[in-house]
């Protein structure tokens, strides 16, 4: 049987706070990186890299921000393939909206927060991978990629952007969410069924 749709009309705001804000964060951020640091023009040229913005208590330098292009997935998976996960991030974003507000997901403000998380990573990103943040190569050739610029050097951990951050985010509580669920209902299963019928005395 199908999920009732009905929910909370707050659940609309909530999820367009999320998504809106994120969004805008996302994109102002990158801007304000890229503006400031420049970038690589030239496939191959080394990346522009700040002076360490975080260090650790034992000298140790923690957090830099380099610009960088990623034509591929979170983390650079998937290299060349911007376009075909652009076309995956708009049936994502067409399937987040159906089933928070079509299939009632959005009954629980938990999945509606984070699917605000997710939509507003998948958009930032989308609006990258489309090229619509303007950056050309030296000749003038678009550049279809997402712009990440956040580098945890002290561990090598791959440069990322805020979008991945948001994405990751609602991932993992869409995951928590999964488990508490499974939980729940196996919790159910085991209780005694109290509205059976009484036993008759033989």
């Amino acid at each position: 049987m199908p999920a009732s749709p009905r929910y909370p009309r707050s659940r609309w705001l909530v999820f367009a706070l999320l998504a809106g804000f994120g969004l805008w964060w996302d994109l102002y951020s990158k801007w304000l990186a890229f503006d400031t640091l420049g970038y690589a023009r030239v496939p191959g040229d080394r990346q522009p890299i700040s002076e360490p913005w975080f260090t650790w208590l034992w000298g140790r330098n923690v957090l830099y921000i380099s610009t960088n292009f990623n034509y591929g997935a979170l983390w650079g998976f998937g290299q060349g393939w911007s376009l075909g996960f652009a076309a995956l991030s708009i049936l994502a974003a067409v399937g987040i909206t159906y089933w928070l507000f079509v299939h009632g997901a959005a009954r629980s403000l938990w999945l509606t927060v984070a699917l605000g998380l997710v939509m507003a990573g998948t958009l930032g990103n989308l609006y990258d991978r489309l090229g619509l943040h303007g950056l050309t190569t030296h000749d003038g050739t678009p550049i279809r990629a997402v712009r990440d610029f956040i580098y945890f050097k002290i561990i090598e951990w791959p440069i990322f952007n805020f979008a991945d951050s948001f994405l990751v985010t609602g991932a993992i509580m869409l995951i928590l969410h999964s488990f508490w669920h499974d939980l729940v209902e196996r919790k159910q299963e085991l209780l005694p069924n109290e509205t059976a019928p009484p036993i008759a005395n033989p």
